[in-house]
């Protein structure tokens, strides 16, 4: 994947969020926001490849769709990836909150009906332990407040099948970032994924504003 930006005011943001805002800061919390389809999984794995070279990473499966190939393919070897199936909108906050204690960072789909405050309790402990989380609702969003970026899904174009057949050779998602260490601001995203190599931000490309959903 190769993602282009579009430019505002640098001198106001962050340094990590104007080099690449898909990075993973120790102890921040990141939500991915959107409908099913957009590949904000496969964004949010590729998200985590950095702190699989240092050590476990998990992935909390709540819909029960992930595919560990697809980690797998992306860089995070199969010893690294740790995968813990629960829908349980009782349980997942503990289950999240023990793993947060012990990996190098959390990937937690977000059941319906978890509490706005079993939420900030483990912004709260990922600040602690140091361990980056990225919240991945199933439906809705993070309440404010709760994540340090978020990153909502706004367009989806999919390239390389004309007038109905032929080989998919790209897909190009279009997102927008913000949140804290965006300082107010906000900034869009556009994501290109050939299917095979993380996604890396290429800075100083303007993006036409979101507006439509394809594929």
């Amino acid at each position: 994947m190769v993602a282009r930006v579009e430019s505002i005011d640098d001198a106001v943001l962050s340094p990590a969020s104007v080099t690449d805002p898909l990075t993973l800061p120790p102890g921040r919390v990141v939500g991915l926001e959107g409908p099913p389809g957009f590949g904000l999984t496969r964004l949010g794995l590729t998200m985590m490849t950095e702190a699989a070279r240092r050590g476990l990473v998990a992935f909390v499966d709540v819909r029960g769709w992930l595919c560990p190939p697809a980690a797998w393919e992306l860089g995070i070897a199969p010893e690294r990836l740790v995968v813990v199936r629960c829908d349980d909108a009782v349980t997942w906050g503990r289950v999240v909150g023990g793993l947060l204690d012990g990996m190098q960072a959390v990937y937690a789909e977000v059941p319906p009906r978890v509490k706005e405050a079993h939420l900030r309790k483990l912004a709260a402990v990922s600040r602690s332990t140091r361990t980056p989380l990225v919240l991945r609702p199933v439906r809705g969003e993070v309440p404010g407040g709760v994540v340090h970026l978020r990153l909502s899904a706004r367009e989806i174009v999919w390239e390389g099948a004309d007038q109905g057949f032929g080989r998919l050779t790209r897909r190009r998602l279009v997102i927008e970032a913000s949140g804290k260490v965006m300082q107010g601001m906000a900034r869009i995203i556009e994501v290109e994924d050939h299917g095979t190599h993380p996604v890396r931000v290429v800075s100083g490309l303007g993006v036409a504003p979101a507006g439509r959903a394809t594929g």
